[in-house]
């Protein structure tokens, strides 16, 4: 498979090279379990309260993962599935439509973005599922390491109408990232599921 990543640096007579990192189907595959379990916990916390300060996190997790999928996943499966174009085409317009509802979230809405992100979490695992099926080990690793620089990038506020696609929102995903931590940092915003008194596991 080829995707659209610079080659790899040369590694002399070491065929047996394998990047540092973690695969991107590993590091989304966790990503999905957390936003699950925090899904649950908001939405049923059962005797114990729901986690303070859950939306606001589960808003800045949801964008930060919204952003570097569209990065670099989508247009990595684009690349290497050409028949899952139309898949692709319907996984960013439901992730425009997730942002949106992500706006301004209360706990009135909750169930409503639940759903939408419990229909993104099956669609994103069926096409990193495909895209295991055709890339190399170290093609996924290299994935993976350019989405965890980008989810760190990226904004943690919803912003649908920002540029979906590459190259545009490489370069205006990052930007608007800088404006949302300047925001969290004077508000004292938490944004990462590690800010929660229990966060969900990995």
């Amino acid at each position: 498979m080829t995707v659209p990543l610079p080659p790899l640096p040369p590694t002399g007579e070491d065929d047996g090279f394998r990047p540092g990192g973690r695969s991107v189907a590993d590091i989304l595959d966790a990503e999905h379990r957390q936003l699950h379990e925090l899904l649950r916990r908001l939405t049923d916390p059962g005797p114990e309260p729901a986690p303070e300060h859950g939306l606001e996190v589960l808003t800045a997790a949801m964008s930060r993962h919204l952003s570097a999928e569209e990065q670099y996943l989508l247009p990595a499966v684009r690349a290497a599935l050409p028949d899952a174009a139309d898949r692709i085409d319907r996984a960013i317009a439901d992730d425009r439509a997730l942002l949106t509802a992500l706006k301004g979230l209360t706990d009135d809405g909750l169930d409503g973005v639940a759903e939408r992100i419990r229909h993104h979490v099956e669609e994103a695992g069926a096409l990193v599922a495909a895209l295991r099926e055709v890339a190399s080990a170290e093609e996924l690793i290299r994935l993976g390491n350019r989405l965890e620089i980008a989810e760190e990038a990226a904004p943690t506020r919803p912003h649908p109408g920002t540029p979906a696609t590459p190259p545009w929102n490489r370069v205006v995903e990052p930007a608007v990232g800088v404006v949302d931590k300047v925001r969290d940092a004077v508000t004292g915003r938490p944004t990462y599921l590690a800010d929660l008194t229990e966060p969900p596991p990995g």
